[in-house]
């Protein structure tokens, strides 16, 4: 999946977040360590939703 990612020049480096997933961020010295390292984080997120659905009703609907 492509998810989209805000990235932010901070004094330290760069910080990055993904809007679409409220609290899913991370930080590098570059942003190609930034971008790396929010793949990781997106990953680590949607598996923890994972696990907290296992079991429940989940159901898909496309929005136009």
């Amino acid at each position: 999946m492509t998810y989209q990612v805000v990235i932010t020049h901070t004094d330290e480096g760069y910080s990055i977040n993904c809007p679409i997933l409220p609290g899913c961020w991370s930080e590098g010295k570059t942003k190609v360590e930034a971008l790396e390292n929010i793949k990781d984080a997106i990953q680590m997120y949607l598996e923890v939703i994972a696990d907290n659905t296992r079991g429940s009703d989940i159901r898909e609907v496309q929005v136009a």
